[in-house]
């Protein structure tokens, strides 16, 4: 079978393998071309999904979400679970052609909660203005699978599998194969010649050291290489060629690069990614040609990820943040340990949580508690007492004024309303 004209990699095969797996996952399988472009989709997928326009989200606001992902599995190792703008989960794998990723294949949407905690995190406020809005989402939800969070990491390595079977060259080896263009070797040439033009010292380069790490705090990844480059140079003369401290050298300032980058919001497991991928290929890297061009690549790419679709990796990280508020409100919850589940710091967190909601953290967590404590109010005859534990407050006159200030009328006063008639009911409660 060979790759269909114009494309630089299998389409029938991918055709093929997308199909399979829907029809055995019950989960809708989607390929797509690198700008998000669909090549052909089975089942319910991204382009069946109707809940963006209902809510009256932009067509490219998903393209980015997909994206961003494709990305990521392209840096974690193949294979990215991760949410859509609406809150629903996709993982995805890259397909690679000759020499870099030429498609994806992405399993999803699909709901990885509890269906009617999904409509309270994602649906209720979105629609809140709109109830025709909102029956419209949920009759079209009624089409969207559920899948458990244990079998979607299970079904991600299987699709990891599939997409593997039609890549014809590893990650690794289109760095390797980079190695082949002199032009790099040519730049850091330059500089060394430079550097002795200009008698400079040939001590180790602090000073371009703190300037890297400055310009890749500020997001500047055209000045960021042009300094590796000179910083680069600089290493190879002052090691003397010896590759083994070159190498030490170079670990020391990824661990520096990981830190501003976690700094800047990056996630941990995201930004120890580069010292992980060092340690992992560096046995191969035998000369400071293959090192050097190794490394710009890799630093390169990640650089580039900070600046590529901001909207989808905070939309991911605040529905991770959302749905552990979900998982954990009848318990004490801090930013804190909020923030270590998902992987940034916690002023990063709050910040973008707040960008992203318009309220804090916390009172996005004490609604939630709020609108759980209704429907014990509504439905059960539980002491208050009770229901305030239960709901995570610490105590009961804490939980009434919380009540008190989110639905303007106390928790007793709430549950006597609703006992009145049905007909009463929504004028009142």
């Amino acid at each position: 079978m060979s790759t269909a004209p114009g494309l630089p990699f299998n389409l029938e095969l991918a055709k093929a393998c997308s199909h399979a797996f829907s029809i055995s996952t019950g989960i809708g399988c989607t390929v797509s071309d690198t700008q998000g472009v669909t090549l052909c989709e089975h089942g319910y997928g991204c382009s069946s999904c109707e809940l963006c326009s209902i809510a009256g989200e932009p067509q490219d606001t998903c393209v980015c979400a997909h994206n961003y992902g494709m990305d990521a599995a392209s840096r974690f190792g193949g294979r990215y679970v991760y949410f859509c703008p609406m809150g629903l989960t996709c993982f995805v794998s890259p397909i690679i052609g000759d020499t870099s990723n030429a498609a994806r294949i992405t399993a999803g949407p699909f709901i990885m909660v509890e269906k009617q905690d999904f409509i309270d995190c994602e649906l209720s406020d979105r629609f809140s203005d709109s109830s025709h809005g909102l029956k419209q989402a949920l009759q079209f939800l009624e089409k969207v699978p559920m899948v458990t969070p244990e079998k979607v990491q299970e079904l991600s390595i299987l699709l990891f599998m599939a997409a593997g079977f039609m890549n014809n060259l590893s990650e690794e080896s289109r760095f390797m194969a980079m190695a082949r263009s002199d032009s790099l070797q040519m730049e850091i040439n330059a500089y060394i010649l430079q550097m002795k033009q200009e008698a400079s010292s040939f001590g180790y380069p602090f000073d371009q050291e703190r300037e890297l790490l400055d310009s890749i705090s500020h997001y500047d990844t055209e000045k960021s290489l042009r300094i590796l480059k000179k910083l680069l140079a600089q290493l190879l003369v002052n090691g003397g060629g010896n590759i083994k401290w070159i190498k030490a050298r170079l670990s020391e300032l990824l661990v520096m690069i990981s830190r501003t980058a976690i700094n800047c919001g990056v996630q941990d497991k995201e930004a120890m990614y580069l010292l992980k991928r060092f340690r992992k290929a560096s046995p191969s890297l035998g000369s400071f040609d293959d090192l050097s061009a190794w490394l710009v690549k890799l630093l390169e790419d990640f650089l580039n990820s900070f600046l590529r679709y901001p909207e989808a990796k905070h939309s991911s990280s605040i529905n991770s943040c959302i749905q552990y508020l979900h998982a954990h409100y009848s318990r004490q919850v801090s930013l804190l340990e909020t923030a270590q589940y998902i992987g940034l710091s916690p002023s990063y967190l709050s910040r973008i949580f707040k960008a992203e909601t318009g309220i804090s953290l916390n009172q996005y967590l004490n609604q939630i508690r709020i609108s759980k404590a209704k429907k014990l109010l509504r439905h059960t005859e539980l002491r208050l007492l009770d229901i305030a534990s239960l709901t995570g407050f610490e105590d009961q006159s804490y939980f009434t004024k919380v009540f008190r200030r989110i639905t303007g009328i106390s928790p007793l006063a709430y549950r006597q309303k609703a006992q009145l008639p049905a007909s009463d009911q929504e004028e009142h409660i």
